[in-house]
């Protein structure tokens, strides 16, 4: 595990990326404390953002479909058989 200052990770932040892609897990300072930790994503982060992107575009699909306006000419009860 690296440790490099606030400012050296804002100056070289590209080549950061580079060593996390390999597996390089860095820690950047500010004043001489961890302040934060860069490492490699896991699967479950690749599925979540999966599953985040996907409920962002549903909810902007939804949004710019237009709406039906069809009136409910039925009640929840309606949905239930009597014979039960």
């Amino acid at each position: 595990m690296r440790t490099v200052s606030a400012a050296d990770a804002n100056r070289h932040f590209s080549k950061i990326l580079g060593e996390v892609k390999k597996g390089q897990t860095i820690v950047v300072t500010s004043h001489g404390e961890p302040v934060a930790k860069i490492g490699p994503a896991s699967e479950d982060d690749a599925h979540e953002l999966g599953r985040e992107r996907a409920r962002q575009d549903l909810i902007a699909h939804l949004r710019a479909v237009q709406s039906l306006n069809m009136p409910i000419t039925w009640k929840r009860d309606d949905l239930y058989e009597d014979d039960v």
